[in-house]
């Protein structure tokens, strides 16, 4: 059996009979509605838990996709509840956009429109309109898209800002997380808008869509990606200046396929060629400081305190399986292959629990960490269900 079509029916049947189970069987709120909020690393449901915008699209997003690739009612039938649950409580009616989180009963607990989040719900709810045929879901998405558009593009500087208030006002605190920079513009958020418009562009060609999408992918070429380091800076002002001082070898590695795919959906031949260029960069930085003899790649390195986390978190590990991959078709050199076989062989050996179900959030000094979720506002089933399909798909 060639390598290829072996590391196809292992990522399928992780998907299959591995991921997708666990959120169905485990996740599903049966009392309240939805989805719970988090099952901690001793594999405990917290009831009381809020839910999360970023985890309900996530799971919108996944069940659709898997739908795409495997249309098994199951998953559709999952897609249309996640459709449901935030339909009902995460978009905000009167003033536009989809609420951070909701408490254990769907009622708003944080009101703010962070961007990311509206751009996590434009992937989502594209996908779903790809699985379903759902026209309500398209036109939700396009709205969420003029919401950013209109209230968080910089229109001088170009790029977008972070985060408002219910009523769309800047906020003083922009942070996603708190181990964020307290920055106006960064990588993450840019990223996962470029993700939500290039899925979105799929379906819908629209003019301004192409431009918004177009202007994001020279923002990363001009701006992001520092070729001098083959890194990606993560943080800036509103000039673009960068703030940050850490390299993130798994947003290297994810942003390098992204990227990738965005200049093709876009159909520009020379800006294609420019992103080719970049994503072998960010790669093979990867591979030169990041990637591990086991296949692992470490999470991420301060170079002002010159500190690494040699932690392997569960999502850079699927990033760089699907990345490697890229590398591959991208320079036709096998020994990319090899590395995305070598990664999944470490996912598969040290990061899926084999006991319960789903991957641990890390591996730190040797072990699983069970300190960290097994599901919750962060941990979800997309960067590991999405690293099953693009395989698949290849």
């Amino acid at each position: 059996m060639s390598l290829l079509k072996q590391l196809k029916e292992e990522m399928r049947a992780e998907l299959i009979h591995g991921i997708l189970p666990y959120w169905m069987g485990r996740m599903v709120d049966v009392e309240q509605g939805g989805f719970y909020g988090q099952i901690d690393g001793a594999d405990r449901i917290i009831g009381g838990a809020g839910k999360g915008g970023i985890l309900n699209a996530r799971i919108l997003w996944t069940f659709s996709a898997a739908y795409r690739v495997q249309p098994d009612s199951a998953y559709l039938h999952m897609a249309e509840r996640a459709y449901g649950y935030a339909l009902k409580y995460f978009f905000d009616e009167e003033m536009g956009g989809t609420y951070w989180l909701v408490n254990a009963d769907g009622s708003p607990a944080d009101t703010k429109k962070q961007i990311y989040s509206q751009a996590f719900f434009i992937y989502a709810l594209t996908e779903y309109h790809m699985a379903s045929g759902n026209e309500e879901a398209l036109a939700k998405a396009k709205e969420l898209f003029h919401l950013i558009e209109q209230h968080s593009r910089d229109t001088q500087q170009g790029g977008y800002f972070e985060a408002y208030s219910r009523d769309w006002q800047l906020l003083d605190d922009l942070r996603l997380s708190e181990k964020d920079e307290n920055e106006k513009k960064t990588m993450n958020t840019h990223l996962h808008i470029l993700e939500a418009y290039t899925n979105l562009y799929r379906v819908w060609k629209d003019p301004r869509l192409k431009e918004a999408l177009e202007a994001l992918i020279l923002i990363f070429a001009d701006y992001i990606i520092d070729t001098r380091t083959g890194h990606m800076n993560l943080f800036f002002d509103e000039q673009w200046t960068r703030k940050g001082t850490i390299d993130s070898y798994g947003h290297d590695i994810e942003a390098s396929w992204l990227l990738y795919e965005a200049a093709q959906v876009l159909g520009d031949p020379a800006l294609l060629l420019r992103v080719e260029s970049l994503s072998m960069q960010l790669v093979q930085t990867t591979v030169r400081e990041g990637l591990q003899s086991d296949g692992s790649i470490w999470y991420e390195t301060d170079t002002r305190r010159g500190h690494t986390d040699t932690d392997r978190h569960w999502w850079p590990q699927a990033e760089a399986a699907v990345g490697f991959m890229y590398a591959w078709k991208l320079s036709g050199d096998a020994a990319y292959l090899d590395k995305s076989a070598a990664t999944w062989q470490y996912i598969s050996a040290h990061l899926i629990d084999r006991t319960h179900g789903e991957w641990y959030w890390s591996i730190r000094d040797g072990k699983p960490n069970l300190a960290e979720d097994k599901a919750g506002f962060w941990k979800c089933p997309y960067h590991n269900s999405r690293m099953c399909i693009e395989i698949i798909r290849a």
